[in-house]
C-alpha cells in the first residue's frame, strides 16, 4: 500500500477532477503490475496496473488507494475490469465519497467472489485524497495556504514592494507545490504589486503548471500583466463579483482569461461561493499563495485545511508588510496543528494541518 500511495502522488495536480490514485498488483510475493491515474484523469490507476500485469493478474492481489469505481463515466467501471481480470483479493485504503460509487465498487467486487479489505493506509490516503473527499463532502477543494515569512514576521517591503524572503531551495519547493496543485490563487493586490507568472519553473515541469486564479472582484487585472499575456499558454481564471465592469470582462475574455462571476459577491469576493465555483469546475487542490490580505480572508472564513510556512532568517524592517496580522496568525495556530518542520536550504519549512 505504501508503494501504491507513492505511485498515486505522481498524478497530484494533473488528474483533476479525478483523484490521483495508485495501484499495485502482487502475485506470489512479486509485484506484477503498477499503475497510477494518468494525466487528465484517465486511464484510472487500476486499469494501468491491470494492463501492465496482463495474465499475471489472475488470482493476484490488488492494492489500491481508493475504492475502485463502479459507474460508467467516460470509461467503463474499474470494478468490472478487476473482476474480468480474475483478481482474487482487493486491499483498498478508503471508500470513495463520490455518491456514484460510495461502497458500490467494493460491494460489486464482493458479489463476484473477490475478498475485499478496506482501511489499510487509510490515514495517508485521506491526506492524499483530501481534495477529492472535500469536493464531495463539502463542495469545495482542499486549501493549502503558503506563506514566506521573514525573521521579523514580514512578507513584503513597505509600499507593497516585492522582496525576496526565502532562498533558492525554498523557492524550488514552492514550484513543486505548484505542480502538485490543480490551481493556485492570489489576490488582485498581489497581482498588481508583483506582476507574477505563477507557473512551475522547475526544469522540464512547465507543463505541470496549475490553473492560475485571481481573486479580482472588480476585474482590475491589467491586460498587459504577465498573467493575462500568458493566458493562452496556461489557464487564467478571474473570480469577479456581480458589480465588476462588463467592458473589463469582455477585454479579459478576448485575451484568453476565463471570468467567473460569483452571484454571492458584489464589491468583495465571497470565498465560500468562489470555492464552490472552483469545485464545480473540477478543482480539488487549491494553493493560496498570496498575499497577506487574501491569506487573512481565508483564515477568517475558516477555509484553510493545510499551511506551509517558509521561515527565513532575513530581516525586512519595521516598515514592511506583515505576513499575517495578529488575529489571523492566532486563528492559524488555533485551528491548525504542526505536523512537521524541516530545513530547506537556509530556510525552515513548517507544515500545519487542520486539527
Amino acid at each position: 500500500m505504501a508503494l501504491a500511495l507513492s505511485l498515486g502522488r505522481r498524478g497530484l495536480g494533473r488528474t483533476w477532477p479525478n483523484p490521483a490514485v495508485g495501484a499495485v498488483i502482487v502475485k506470489d510475493g512479486v509485484i506484477v503490475g503498477r499503475g497510477w491515474t494518468q494525466d487528465g484523469g484517465r486511464p484510472h490507476a487500476e486499469i494501468e496496473a491491470l494492463r501492465r500485469a496482463g495474465e499475471a493478474a489472475r488470482r493476484a492481489m490488488l492494492y489500491v488507494t481508493l475504492e475502485p469505481c463502479s459507474h460508467h463515466g467516460k470509461s467503463p467501471p474499474c470494478a468490472d475490469a478487476i473482476i474480468a481480470a480474475g483478481v482474487s483479493r482487493v486491499v483498498s485504503a478508503l471508500e470513495d465519497p463520490n455518491p456514484e460509487v460510495a461502497g458500490e465498487g467494493h460491494a460489486r467486487l464482493r458479489a463476484a467472489g473477490i475478498a475485499v479489505d478496506v482501511g489499510t493506509g487509510a490515514d495517508e490516503a485521506r491526506h492524499d485524497h483530501a481534495g477529492h473527499i472535500l469536493r464531495f463532502t463539502e463542495g469545495r477543494p482542499h486549501v493549502l495556504l503558503k506563506l514566506a515569512i521573514s525573521a521579523d514576521g514580514k512578507a513584503g517591503a513597505a509600499g507593497r514592494k516585492p522582496v525576496g524572503i526565502t532562498g533558492e531551495a525554498a523557492r524550488d519547493r514552492v514550484h513543486l507545490l505548484r505542480a502538485h496543485s490543480d490551481a493556485i490563487m492570489i489576490g488582485i493586490g498581489t497581482a498588481l504589486a508583483d506582476d507574477p507568472l505563477l507557473t512551475c519553473r522547475l526544469p522540464g515541469m512547465a507543463k505541470f503548471s496549475p490553473v492560475r486564479v485571481v481573486a479580482d472582484s472588480m476585474l482590475r487585472l491589467p491586460l498587459r500583466s504577465r498573467l493575462v499575456q500568458s493566458a493562452h499558454d496556461v489557464p487564467v481564471w478571474a473570480l469577479a463579483g456581480t458589480r465588476a465592469p462588463q467592458e473589463a470582462e469582455f477585454d479579459l475574455l478576448a485575451s484568453g482569461v476565463e471570468v467567473l462571476r460569483s452571484p454571492a459577491s458584489a464589491d468583495a469576493l465571497d470565498l465560500n461561493d468562489a470555492l464552490q465555483f472552483l469545485a464545480a469546475k473540477g478543482i480539488t487542490r487549491l494553493m493560496v499563495e498570496g498575499g497577506p490580505t487574501l491569506a487573512a480572508a481565508f483564515l477568517a472564513a475558516d477555509l484553510v485545511d493545510e499551511a506551509i510556512l517558509f521561515h527565513s532568517a532575513k530581516v525586512v524592517g519595521a516598515d514592511g508588510i506583515d505576513a499575517l496580522e495578529e488575529a489571523a496568525m492566532r486563528a492559524l495556530r488555533q485551528r491548525l496543528s504542526r505536523t512537521g518542520c524541516e530545513p530547506v536550504g537556509a530556510d525552515r519549512q513548517e507544515t500545519l494541518a487542520r486539527r
